[in-house]
């Protein structure tokens, strides 16, 4: 980018030192910088034609204010109204414009002097889309029909950006029109013959056809060509680290003793699927290599990835090594620190639990025993990276959800003892070619089967009274259930149910009788423990809990699962809770009560009544909700990602992948001059936000 790109935001009209620090809270502080700020979204503001509304998007038109007055209200709601006389619709338009009343001063004092009766106003705002005709208007935005900024607003695609408190939309793309003036300076950091390869835009064109598109056409072309460039600067990177990675030596080896290997086998009372041990077997082929394992574990709800990562950790004990087993929050970690001493009782195997809430006193006599060598696996939280916590034999670290972790938080424990062998599993099945973006590093092992002698799960939507008398009726026959709330006191949320409440009033009232206990995540350690082992041993018919039964409790006996206010969990939640049941040949249920207020909550519920499958669910939860908030990669930094799309844009990331790998085989640290400028760009994004990309 040029010297002039490189200016301080303050160069543009208008922009003074406050609304620079709020353009700086949006990651803007130069002229370039806005250029590469990209809209959101985009409207069709093109006049709307006279007759029916059409929908939920803006209302456009022309007309001259005929009379204006405020409306006096006793909220603080202050109401400022219009009528317009709109030739085009040949109707009488009433415009309203709404503002906070802070009752110093008065709002409508700019409204009063510009919205009078003669003014010829272009305005943008939304009707109500129930109406067949447009009656009244709530006005977003307005301007003078004389005013030749009007042009940039109306009349065309027009951009709606991210923004903050105190830069409105108009003001935004005010300064991004001025900016823009200075594209032909934006550096194309695509080779030109990479360019004319994939049929791409200039950067230049890319830029102006972003911010204010002349067509639907050119917008979608301009979007091409910006994401395609993320996205192949992202596989650069990936393809960069895990050579790096690879190119590694470690110091460490491993034999299979099956010292506790096969005594583990032996005693887990079930065999495994040719799935888990195709998978144990590609494990344990990248830990005996010469060179640090990256591999990522991905599997459906039940499919099995715990034993599979027991048993590579079981391989590094049994070597004298330690392992760490990081899981992204204390109830999961403590469920996982259960699961692995019930899987492991019995066996040489010196596990502990390290979160922030173990009692300081036990946390440093584990802090002790791990520093010299007394702990052979170590479970825990982000708590694992803090620098006090030190594994003087660490080789192997198991990272569980992976999503919810960032690059740098693997990188941190791997770091413990480098190089140590990584192994990270997801229970959100994702395409081969998100798998590229999101996790570009690391080779990909997936459990595709599912253990055998599991009868399907029914999932049904019902009430609650039809979902308690099915729970009656398995208890009658032996069997057991879970019923799963969404908080735990009625404190927390006024409009949901609580676990706590709803305990006592059942246990009352339609579960009396029946062997009911309370599970959440505000017990304590030694509590759940034993609650979770009552119920996995039989003694307790009813389990009434929070969502902290999600992962890792096994109860082949459970045969219903009940989740009270559905509609308020995830797609990927209510598919853990539902995998809780359906671990052995009994036929089981799942009863969804809900009272769906939005669509999307709707299709939630009927995705999960019409698959168990968690591929698909997986995929469907993408569409719904898109990858950065289910994988939580944008909270990690890990993808500079600002107008590609990881679902939709699925075919641009193959050709970009294929791009990367092209380029790096002929250039391998981007040194020809038609790779310099993709050099310094990835070490500009990556360097500093990863500081593991080596291009020396």
């Amino acid at each position: 980018m040029e010297e002039t790109l490189q200016r301080s935001v303050r160069y543009l009209r208008g922009v003074g030192p406050k609304r620079a620090a709020l353009f700086e809270r949006l990651g803007i502080a130069s002229l370039g910088d806005i250029l590469f700020h990209f809209p959101r979204d985009w409207e069709n503001r093109a006049e709307t034609a006279p007759g029916p509304t059409g929908g939920n998007g803006p209302v456009v038109f022309r007309g001259r204010v005929l009379s204006a007055r405020a409306v006096p209200t006793r909220s603080s709601l202050a109401i400022y109204k219009a009528s317009l006389s709109v030739p085009a619709w040949q109707e009488t338009i009433e415009a309203v414009w709404f503002k906070r009343n802070s009752y110093r001063y008065d709002v409508f004092k700019k409204l009063k002097s510009e919205v009078r009766p003669g003014a010829d106003l272009w305005i943008v705002g939304r009707a109500e889309p129930s109406l067949v005709r447009v009656k009244e208007c709530r006005v977003e935005e307005y301007y003078f029909i004389e005013d030749t900024r009007a042009n940039i607003h109306i009349g065309r695609w027009t951009p709606v950006y991210p923004s903050t408190e105190g830069l409105s939309q108009p003001f935004l793309r005010e300064r991004v029109a001025g900016a823009l003036a200075m594209a032909d300076q934006a550096v194309d950091i695509l080779p030109a013959s990479l360019r004319q390869h994939r049929r791409l835009l200039a950067i230049s064109q890319a830029l102006r056809g972003i911010h204010f598109p002349r067509s639907r056409v050119e917008l979608e072309e301009s979007r091409r060509r910006l994401a395609y460039e993320e996205l192949l600067l992202l596989d650069l990177a990936w393809i960069l680290k895990q050579g790096q990675t690879r190119a590694a030596e470690k110091s460490h080896r491993y034999e299979l003793r099956r010292s506790l290997l096969a005594p583990f086998r032996r005693q887990l009372g079930f065999e495994l699927t040719a799935a888990q041990k195709r998978v144990i077997n590609e494990i344990f082929t990248d830990m005996q290599s010469p060179h640090p394992m990256t591999r990522l574990l991905q599997g459906d709800v039940g499919s099995g990835k715990t034993v599979v990562a027991i048993a590579a950790m079981l391989l590094a004990v049994e070597n004298n090594y330690q392992a760490a087993f990081m899981a992204p929050t204390e109830i999961l970690a403590e469920q996982h620190h259960w699961t692995l001493s019930r899987f492991l009782d019995g066996l040489p195997v010196r596990t502990r639990l390290l979160t922030s809430r173990v009692a300081r006193q036990t946390r440093l006599r584990t802090l002790d025993a791990l520093g010299a060598g007394r702990v052979d696996i170590l479970i825990g939280t982000h708590a694992l990276l803090e620098d006090a916590v030190k594994f003087p034999r660490l080789r192997l670290a198991v990272i569980d959800e992976q999503h919810r972790f960032g690059v740098r938080q693997r990188a941190t424990l791997r770091n413990k003892n480098s190089p140590v062998d990584l192994l990270v599993m997801t229970a959100t099945p994702i395409p081969r070619t998100l798998a590229l973006a999101l996790y570009g590093d690391l080779s990909v092992s997936t459990l595709d089967e599912m253990p055998p002698g599991r009868a399907a799960t029914a999932t049904h939507r019902g009430s609650e009274a039809q979902a308690l008398e099915r729970v009656r009726e398995q208890v009658v026959i032996g069997r057991q259930a879970f019923i799963v709330y969404p908080i735990i006191s009625e404190s927390e949320r006024l409009d949901l149910k609580a676990a706590q409440v709803e305990f006592e009033r059942l246990r009352q009232g339609a579960l009396s009788g029946l062997r009911t206990e309370l599970l959440h995540g505000r017990m304590p350690g030694r509590r759940k423990a034993e609650v979770m082992s009552r119920f996995v041993g039989g003694q307790i018919d009813v389990l009434v809990a929070t969502s902290v039964v999600e992962v890792g409790m096994d109860v082949p006996n459970a045969a219903v699962m009940v989740v009270q206010n559905a509609d308020r969990f995830g797609l990927a939640s209510l598919h853990q809770l539902r995998g809780r049941i359906g671990r052995s040949r009994h036929a089981c249920e799942c009863w969804l009560v809900a009272t769906p207020q939005t669509p999307q909550a709707r299709r939630r519920l009927e995705i999960l009544c019409e698959t168990t499958d968690g591929f698909r669910i997986g995929e469907e939860d993408l569409r719904l909700r898109g990858p950065g908030e289910i994988l939580g990669v944008t909270q990690h930094g890990d993808l500079t990602l600002r107008i590609a799309n990881l679902v939709s844009d699925a075919d641009l990331q193959a050709q970009a992948h294929e791009d990367a790998r092209n380029i790096l085989s002929r250039d391998s640290r981007l040194a020809a001059s038609g790779n310099r400028l993709l050099r310094q760009r990835l070490l500009d994004l990556y360097q500093k936000q990863w500081g593991l990309i080596d291009l020396a």
